[in-house]
């Protein structure tokens, strides 16, 4: 019997255009002889499963059911591909789990704490994880610029805390950059993290449960033409993306352990990608995304399919662990 499929895209963040076309990608490859397949938006003002003619249907939030031609639908499976909240944050997991509905991300709490830059980077630091110099601060706090450049030096990066990677992110050259770059920041969340600037290779590590075993995919180089990896380097083709980096084996060892280390430490499950710097050839983790795009031209498919593994086979995968947790 043919399982039901929900595909959730969307979200409220303001990713939500990247995940819908993430959520297109996997509809596209899922076997339509093995599973039901339903593309389901959740978005701020509305729940709706999208049907062929594009009509929308809404989802009953008590039981994340939906009826259709009067008969009542559930799902044996959620596969989700939305980036930032309520998708990557936490939210929709423990929805889920108390639903007792198997989904494709990781459980509740590891969203929770991987989306949280601040506590993820503490959590991680005393197993000797290597990580940039910090300075945290909320919204409505005292701002003190000589104190933030004294401790994290300049250039420095000042990023939201908890809106992914794309949004609320800016390079400081300056003392006189560094407020305007607050509140560019705040506009996507009410914490903020600094963080010194680390000058060195940049690369991506993916990182999934493949067939019931932890595999590190192969490794991406990123040489971004803007001056940082942003929202225009990863998204407008303003970067090249080339794996297998052009790291030494040594490095490519180091930060494949390191990558592998960080999914194990967080009890993590699904997928995952991982930032890092090479300073004097150490890997230093920027952060974890765990509802990576999922589009061809994505970063971790580019990796899968270096690996050999397709767009189907990443996917069908993805479901086979999700009825395994």
């Amino acid at each position: 019997m043919k399982k039901n499929i929900g595909v959730v895209m969307g979200g409220y963040s303001s990713e939500y255009q990247i995940s819908l076309k993430s959520g297109d990608v996997v509809c596209k490859h899922l076997d339509e002889e093995k599973y039901n397949i339903y593309k389901i938006h959740l978005l701020k003002d509305k729940w709706v499963y999208i049907t062929e003619n594009n009509e929308e249907i809404p989802v009953n939030k008590g039981d994340f059911s939906i009826t259709v031609s009067g008969e009542k639908v559930t799902f044996d499976c959620i596969f989700n591909a939305i980036h930032g909240t309520p998708g990557e944050d936490g939210y929709l997991q423990g929805y889920l789990e108390l639903l007792e509905i198997p989904h494709t991300s990781c459980p509740m709490y590891q969203a929770g704490l991987t989306f949280n830059k601040r506590d993820c980077l503490a959590a991680l630091k005393p197993f000797g994880i290597k990580c940039a110099t910090s300075y945290y601060i909320n919204k409505g706090q005292e701002i003190n610029e000589s104190e933030i450049i004294e401790k994290v030096g300049l250039p420095c990066f000042v990023k939201a805390n908890k809106a992914g990677s794309s949004f609320g992110i800016s390079k400081v050259n300056t003392k006189e950059q560094l407020l305007p770059a607050i509140e560019v920041s705040f506009k996507e969340d009410d914490e903020i993290i600094i963080e010194s600037f680390l000058d060195g290779t940049e690369v991506s590590v993916g990182v999934i449960t493949y067939k019931g075993e932890i595999t590190v995919l192969p490794i991406t180089e990123i040489v971004s033409e803007n001056d940082f990896f942003d929202y225009e380097a990863k998204y407008q083709g303003k970067s090249q993306e080339i794996t297998p980096a052009r790291i030494s084996d040594d490095m490519t060892q180091k930060v494949t352990e390191v990558a592998k280390k960080v999914y194990e430490i967080l009890k993590m499950k699904g997928f995952s990608r991982s930032e890092y710097i090479f300073v004097g050839g150490e890997p230093y983790l920027l952060e974890v995304n765990t509802i990576p795009g999922m589009t061809a031209e994505s970063i971790l498919p580019q990796q899968a399919a270096k690996a050999g593994i397709s767009l189907n086979d990443l996917f069908d995968n993805a479901i086979e662990e999700a009825f395994k947790k």
